[in-house]
């Protein structure tokens, strides 16, 4: 869905403005490709500004747009973590249907880093921060405890301290695109069914 566009008023022009003359300064010392590529996308930044759908926060940390928010952790893996891990999601071989009982889960990545020392996971979700963790909590807590067991001071995804764990691990984006931010997950299957429904449909009277 697209966002929607308004007409700027005098400082929000002016706002834009500004900004854009600061990107210019910031890009005087960048590479000739840079400093051309800034040019050719200065409407798609004073796009931007004028747009209604901005970033928010999504309650204790990480970003929400619309509907979706996302949440982007490092973590350093416990002795032995990145073997079992790499292990566990072999044996999984990239089905995680268990975490469509989650019912609010986008997608999810997990990216050995650093020599297999640390790992990205990174998530986007509906809603905000705490009832996603609680979505977790209550309905895939021992697919989270195996996963996350693997990783430098775990508690348990039971315990109360798990929050300030997750927290103190997440890191908020700089920088986050949505293609569908007012689509939540159980929107989006329900527009595939019709889709489906639609498209049969069509085949029958073709």
């Amino acid at each position: 869905m697209a966002s929607e566009t308004m007409t700027p008023s005098g400082s929000d022009r002016n706002a834009i403005a500004e900004k854009i003359q600061q990107l210019r300064e910031i890009y005087a010392d960048a590479p000739e490709i840079g400093r051309v590529g800034l040019e050719n996308i200065i409407a798609d930044i004073e796009d931007a500004g004028r747009s209604h759908q901005r970033t928010t926060s999504a309650g204790r940390t990480g970003l929400r747009l619309g509907k979706v928010s996302e949440l982007t952790a490092i973590v350093k893996f416990a002795p032995g973590g990145a073997k079992r891990l790499r292990a566990l999601l072999k044996a999984f071989g990239g089905n995680f249907q268990g975490a469509d009982r989650v019912g609010t889960l986008h997608d999810m990545r997990f990216v050995f880093l650093d020599n297999d020392t640390k790992m990205l996971f990174a998530t986007a979700y509906d809603g905000d921060w705490d009832p996603y963790i609680d979505d977790f909590a209550t309905k895939i807590p021992d697919a989270m405890d195996v996963l996350f067991s693997n990783m430098e001071g775990y508690p348990g995804i039971r315990s109360p301290a798990v929050r300030d764990w997750i927290a103190a691990n997440q890191i908020t984006a700089d920088g986050w695109y949505v293609a569908s931010p007012n689509l939540t997950v159980a929107e989006t299957r329900r527009l595939e069914k019709v889709g489906k429904a639609v498209e049969e449909l069509l085949d029958q009277v073709g």
